[in-house]
């Protein structure tokens, strides 16, 4: 009996270490992202903690009725929808990028120096990131806020000011991601046949058009995926790294959702609110997966469904 058409208890008997090495995973799912759900309830209730899920009084839509009337609402999703925009243009691309680079070297140890010092920001806190940057660009003793006022002949305020915000986020962005991401990109890369580049030079083919014409489309499936994955957190912005770059006066184009969530629930105690502001974004990250994997589907490129 061929182990697809085996009844369960003969397959979880085959394969039970496979499953034990599942369990943890089943696990943290169901603890830290599922048991979580019965929360979202009280997007429709006004909540009170002394009254609890079960007796807090229902109100139906009248928070989401409050967050899409409310002035606060077009500018949470401009600031989210600009850095999301900015995410998909310059932090998408660069893995990608800095991989199909790395795979054209062919001095085994620079390519390993380079891979493994471009993985160790991956490494590093928010906090350390956010503080890296507080000390490169403070007023006047900053070094990189020196070379800027040399460059423009002005005294930049770079943390303060708001027009600043948006390019010091994609930057902290891409030094601790871009690194992290290649390595998709490379395993994927490893898997193309070395005799195709050998078949595309005896053909003429120069090393651009050997990475345009078979380097680009080995790992065209893995980019989908990505891009997939990626539509679903679109905008999901990143707490950590916007708070701790926010302050009073940049708060007017630093504010997004994941911020919006904590000053409304935390802070002011709205927790019905905040989580009308949370399944708002959650909805949102589910109709774009879908929206991504149906458009991967129509242009015959692999989905994840």
């Amino acid at each position: 009996m061929g182990t697809a058409k085996a009844p369960l208890r003969i397959r979880l008997i085959r394969h039970t270490w496979l499953y034990v090495m599942l369990l943890p995973g089943v696990v943290y799912f169901l603890l830290f992202k599922y048991a979580p759900m019965y929360g979202i309830s009280i997007a429709f209730q006004d909540y009170l903690p002394f009254l609890g899920f079960g007796d807090s009084p229902w109100v139906g839509f009248k928070h989401f009725e409050t967050l899409f009337s409310s002035p606060d609402f077009s500018r949470v999703l401009t600031n989210t929808l600009i850095l999301a925009g900015l995410h998909v243009v310059l932090v998408f691309p660069a893995p990608i990028i800095v991989a199909l680079l790395l795979n054209e070297l062919r001095i085994t140890v620079v390519k390993r120096f380079i891979q493994s010092s471009i993985y160790i920001p991956h490494f590093l806190s928010w906090t350390i990131v956010a503080s890296l940057t507080y000390l490169l660009f403070a007023v006047d003793v900053g070094p990189a806020t020196q070379l800027l006022n040399s460059i423009t002949g002005d005294r930049l305020d770079v943390l303060a000011d708001p027009d600043w915000f948006r390019p010091l986020i994609i930057m902290q962005t891409l030094w601790k991601a871009t690194g992290w991401g290649t390595i998709i990109y490379l395993a994927a890369l490893t898997s193309v046949d070395p005799n195709l580049y050998e078949a595309a030079r005896i053909d003429g083919a120069n090393r651009w058009q050997q990475m345009w014409h078979i380097t680009l489309p080995a790992i065209r499936s893995t980019i989908v995926v990505m891009a997939i994955l990626m539509s679903g957190n679109l905008l999901d912005t990143g707490f950590e790294q916007i708070y701790l770059m926010t302050n009073s006066l940049n708060r007017e184009v630093a504010e997004v959702f994941d911020t919006y969530v904590y000053f409304m629930g935390i802070t002011q105690g709205q927790y019905s609110y905040s989580t009308a502001v949370g399944l708002f974004k959650a909805v949102v990250g589910i109709i774009l997966i879908f929206g991504a994997n149906w458009l991967a589907r129509r242009f015959k490129q692999t989905g994840l469904f």
